[in-house]
């Protein structure tokens, strides 16, 4: 993705509404290949308060997933529905986090150093790590997407959008919590915000609102977010490890995990007739 030029002179005295509109749009500008208006420009400040908009933004290309999904599944069979859904979802984000998880797969198994394990995640070389890691995350992402497909179109839809929506929290989590890897200054370095303050923490939890219906529906699928949290820490604490801190590939690679953690978790559920 090309990141537009700074424009840190542009005004900022926009009221709340079409400040808060402005942040949104720099979000979905960086999130996703969705267009968006010329009047959201630029700046780092700006994009480091969009960030409590990164778990909106799995709303969106969750609910992407979940409409090309519902509306395949009519005509095709589930697994295919799935692999059409999961393409849509790469097109939309251009495959943002899917990139950040392969560079992580590469860096992390192959570097010995941090120095080393940075450069080889800038490199835009595909290596064994990241084919063997993509081919296997899709494969799981595919196999238990069915399997919840297969048990009723609802429950595929609410398991994707609980997912994307939670696993991008997560990760601004780690924002919120860690310091960025100032080595990987010098790198390709993915279009983040690197900071969020308390207020940006809580406007991005409440994101996750709309998931309390959960505790009357399907009360158990309610583990697949501390499980998922448990993951997002175990994640940081290699990123910290390894390198100090995380990076925008370190983000992407979280996101990808702990979605495919709470959809093992919400199959788990389902197994067991929870």
């Amino acid at each position: 993705m090309t990141q537009p030029p700074d424009d840190s002179t542009q005004p900022t005295r926009d009221n709340p509404i079409v400040g808060e509109i402005r942040l949104f749009f720099t979000a979905m500008m960086f999130y996703t290949r969705i267009p968006c208006p010329a009047w959201v420009g630029y700046s780092d400040k700006q994009l480091n308060r969009s960030t409590r908009y990164f778990p909106a933004m799995g709303w969106i290309v969750g609910g992407v997933i979940a409409a090309v999904f519902t509306a395949l599944q009519f005509v095709l069979p589930v697994t295919v529905s799935v692999v059409l859904a999961l393409a849509a979802g790469v097109l939309l984000t251009g495959a943002f986090h899917e990139d950040g998880f392969a560079d992580v797969c590469d860096g992390f198994g192959g570097g010995m150093t941090p120095q080393r394990t940075l450069d080889i995640m800038k490199d835009s070389r595909v290596g064994a790590f990241a084919a063997i890691g993509l081919v296997l995350l899709f494969a799981a992402k595919i196999a238990v997407l069915t399997d919840l497909g297969q048990t009723g179109v609802v429950e595929a839809v609410v398991a994707i959008l609980f997912a994307h929506v939670v696993s991008r929290w997560c990760a601004v989590t780690i924002i919120f919590r860690d310091v960025y890897a100032r080595n990987d200054l010098t790198s390709k370095v993915k279009p983040i915000g690197r900071s969020i303050s308390w207020r940006g923490m809580i406007a991005a939890t409440l994101w996750l609102l709309p998931f309390a219906g959960l505790a009357w529906w399907h009360p158990w699928w309610l583990l697949a977010l501390p499980c998922g949290f448990v993951a997002r820490v175990v994640l940081a604490r290699w990123f910290r490890r390894r390198l100090g801190g995380y990076t925008g590939d370190c983000l992407g690679a979280a996101q990808q995990v702990i979605e495919m953690v709470m959809l093992l978790v919400i199959l788990g559920c389902v197994g067991f007739g929870a």
